[in-house]
């Protein structure tokens, strides 16, 4: 989920700190910090020869692993909602926080499984998880594709990538106060601008261009939907501007209780805030708008691989072997690790493959800061 992209505190750091300490070879390292001009053949034919058998998506994995953080995340809200001691409420909230993300995350894998290979899975994602958090999936798909295509990546046309570590200090505070505002964004875009738009032509160009896609990019503007995918599109809008409608209408009414609404907002709030601390260590940031080589995307893109256990809280379903899944779009979330660690048996310690890997959240959001204070600096 790329905030989950506009479309995922620090009060969390500590506890998202990941304290695994990776050794590098002074040849990674040094491999990591040339400059790229050619694909390193050898790492991309590995990657695509010693995973072929890893391809196809396990359904029982996937139900069972989104269902089952959907029922924990659901429980974890009500719970806050009904207990009325501080404490175990902001606790149930931690619990709704890390699950409801880990099931909202499957938004990611929606966007590369093949139509039908899980089947049911984006219906029931949507009715479960989309609509209920006002992220139906079609904000998402025919968004992040355009981030894996390899001429659009880290260059004005991609709409999940900024130069962050080459722009100015307090872009990252804003990066991340955005993400956490998003759910009453979200509200305001399917209860109010959504129905609006349908009598308007021109607010509806407004609406689908800037407000239909979980993007950082402001300047990416979305084309309209086209084929089967507007349709999916309508239906999904549709629902989630009722779901919306309905949500406001019980909070006006009474029939939805103020404190409960405001803690379903803060518990999307910090889905989607959580989100957004990892999308901002899911890349290093640096490149200044050039087309790169697959191999430069891939080095810009970051893996967290164990021993460290903390990723799987904040970079979960995959992701965090973000930099491996840039070369392996189409590779199953839980074939990633088998991937890696075939990928790291095979190439040799001065393989680049290995200066993609870093050890954990906060170095890499030291290097991020660090970076801001230094030019060249974009507005």
């Amino acid at each position: 989920m790329r905030p989950l992209s506009s479309a995922t505190g620090q009060h969390l750091q500590g506890l998202m700190t990941d304290t695994a300490i990776l050794e590098r070879t002074n040849d990674a390292a040094s491999a990591q910090r040339a400059p790229v001009r050619k694909d390193d053949a050898a790492m991309l034919k590995a990657a695509a020869s010693l995973t072929r058998d890893l391809n196809q998506p396990k359904s029982a994995i996937y139900w069972a692993d989104m269902l089952g953080s959907a029922l924990i995340g659901y429980a974890g809200l009500f719970a806050a909602m009904l207990v009325r001691s501080t404490p175990l409420a902001l606790a149930a909230a931690l619990v709704a926080i890390l699950a409801l993300y880990r099931a909202g995350s499957f938004i990611h894998e929606l966007t590369h499984i093949k139509k039908g290979a899980v089947k049911g899975f984006r219906f029931v994602w949507n009715l479960v998880v989309g609509v209920p958090l006002l992220i139906p999936s079609f904000m998402y798909e025919g968004v992040h594709n355009q981030h894996h295509a390899k001429t659009y990546y880290g260059t004005a046309d991609d709409p999940e990538y900024l130069p962050l570590a080459l722009m100015q200090p307090w872009t990252l505070p804003v990066f991340l106060i955005a993400a956490a505002l998003a759910p009453v964004g979200m509200l305001i875009r399917f209860g109010i601008l959504a129905p609006l738009s349908m009598l308007s032509p021109k607010l509806r160009s407004i609406v689908v261009g800037r407000y239909s896609g979980l993007q950082i990019n402001p300047k990416f503007v979305r084309s309209r939907p086209e084929g089967e995918f507007a349709r999916d599109w309508a239906l999904q809008e549709c629902a989630a501007s009722v779901w919306a409608i309905a949500l406001i209408a019980m909070v006006v009414a009474g029939v939805v209780p103020l404190r409960d609404f405001l803690i379903f907002l803060g518990v999307t709030s910090g889905v989607m805030f959580l989100n957004q601390v990892r999308t901002l260590v899911a890349h290093l940031w640096e490149n200044d708008g050039e087309p790169m080589s697959v191999t430069a995307q891939f080095l810009d893109s970051v893996n967290v691989p164990p021993p460290g256990t903390l990723p799987a809280l904040w970079a979960p379903v995959g992701l965090r072997y973000h930099a491996l899944h840039h070369l392996l779009p189409g590779l199953p979330y839980h074939a990633l690790g088998e991937a890696h660690r075939r990928l790291c048996r095979e190439l040799e310690s001065g393989s680049v493959y290995h200066a993609s890997s870093h050890r954990g959240l906060s170095p890499l959001a030291v290097r991020l800061a660090a970076s801001t204070w230094r030019g060249p600096r974009k507005a």
